[in-house]
């Protein structure tokens, strides 16, 4: 089974506007329109089972509107018995002052988890706004995938470092607390010697390879590359494979790259299959 845990997706009629903004703000290629269809296609290109969709809420009014949309996508799937291959998450934004109630809406709707996005809210991670968000979170036993690190179209502040995830760690000790792209983006050398083995989840999304920019942009040498493979591996084996999840921020990385890239490293197959799949079933509680 292979488990794609970040992607992102937008309804029709606004998707083509929303990816033309964002490609031109990070200056990277898309892979699919950022509709559910791309990525259902996209998908089985890919060999891959089942696909996280994260929303992201960028002001409180919506809150309400994307987590109403996740709960009535998980009830149709449950109520026809049908297997979409998309798994909803909620969103959540720290000046939300209904929290409690709305977590437990998503909770009750099975919903498996949020989504934060500290740099699009413009809030640090470790705010006392977040950290009631996640202890409530996990009071339900709801996963919470944060972005974590840089944010590639937004480089004056870093709203989710190292410091600020090992602070919410002490502060709120989550139980299912998950950091994209590997721990957080471009700060992977500080992830290895300072948050690697620490209780969380990393996901791999947008991390390993080249950054391919979007037409009618540039990028330097520098700009252009994620971690290598090598330095991949080992920040894979310092925090432990069993806490791995294979995820790849489409549609701003290929899933077909991204899962030939991966079964190609020299894990071993037990590894391999918990970084592909395994880890996020058990973390998803899928049969």
């Amino acid at each position: 089974m292979i488990i794609d845990f970040h992607t992102h997706i937008f309804p029709d009629k606004i998707a083509a506007g929303v990816i033309d903004k964002l490609q031109k703000k990070s200056r990277s290629k898309p892979y699919t329109d950022a509709t559910a269809g791309g990525l259902l296609q996209s998908m089985q290109e890919a060999g891959i089972d089942y696909s996280v969709t994260l929303p992201v809420a960028t002001n409180v009014r919506q809150v309400e509107k994307l987590n109403t949309i996740a709960i009535a996508e998980v009830q149709a799937q449950a109520e026809s018995g049908a297997r979409s291959g998309l798994i909803s998450f909620g969103g959540m934004h720290p000046d939300y002052e209904n929290y409690k109630e709305e977590l437990r809406r998503l909770k009750e709707g099975g919903v498996k988890g949020i989504k934060l996005h500290p740099a699009y809210q413009d809030v640090d991670f470790d705010d006392i706004r977040f950290l009631r968000i996640i202890d409530a979170a996990s009071e339900l036993d709801l996963i919470v995938l944060t972005h974590a690190g840089w944010d590639i179209g937004i480089p004056h502040h870093d709203f989710a470092s190292v410091e600020q995830i090992l602070h919410v760690i002490k502060e709120v000790s989550p139980t299912k607390l998950v950091a994209a792209h590997m721990g957080g983006w471009r700060n992977w050398k500080e992830i290895k010697s300072d948050l690697a083995g620490a209780p969380i989840w990393l996901d791999t999304a947008f991390s390993v390879g080249p950054i391919e920019p979007a037409e009618g942009t540039t990028r330097t040498p520098e700009e252009s590359m994620n971690m290598y493979d090598s330095e991949f591996l080992e920040l894979t084996r310092a925090h432990g494979t069993d806490h791995i999840l294979f995820a790849s921020d489409c549609p701003w990385s290929s899933q077909k790259t991204y899962v030939d890239r991966f079964l190609q490293m020299p894990f071993t197959e037990a590894e391999k299959a918990a970084v592909m799949g395994e880890n996020a079933r058990h973390l998803l509680g899928l049969s």
